[in-house]
């Protein structure tokens, strides 16, 4: 058998659905009436499962693994770390602080955004989900050091 790029990755969300359903085990699932808290992940991971099933049986439609470019790989690796500083600090700092510095980071860092449209959007962006969140929705986010 040749290995293929989407049998790396069907295995991947494979076992990234099983992940989350192992951890997401002890969440009280509810029923369609009064969903619990497990409901969400519970049904998330079972399509990631099942999409990654799709995607390695049809592998043969890829290119073969060992001849893939590595070339994005310094640019993978610069989004893993920004979304970890911001998983970091989501706690200390709060959600608008903190996604307000993760979409600005990704906007300037990665995608080399001029510095005035990036910070534009990303106070936009966030202080409107936060409204959309905490006002409409009445969903608390966490706070941070500065009361919000």
């Amino acid at each position: 058998m040749i290995l293929r790029a989407d049998h790396i990755a069907g295995a991947f969300f494979t076992g990234l659905g099983l992940l989350v359903i192992a951890l997401s085990g002890d969440l009280p699932t509810g029923n369609l009436s009064m969903p619990g808290s497990g409901f969400l992940p519970k049904i998330v991971a079972g399509l990631t499962i099942f999409f990654g099933l799709v995607l390695a049986l049809r592998a043969n439609e890829s290119k073969v693994f060992a001849t893939l470019s590595w070339g994005d790989a310094k640019h993978a690796a610069l989004v893993i770390a920004i979304t970890a500083a911001a998983i970091a600090l989501f706690e200390p700092l709060g959600f608008l602080t903190t996604n307000v510095l993760l979409i600005f980071a990704l906007l300037a860092i990665i995608e080399r955004r001029r510095l005035l449209p990036a910070t534009i959007y990303s106070v936009g962006v966030v202080v409107t989900t936060y409204i959309l969140f905490v006002y409409v929705l009445k969903t608390p986010l966490e706070a941070g050091p500065f009361g919000f």
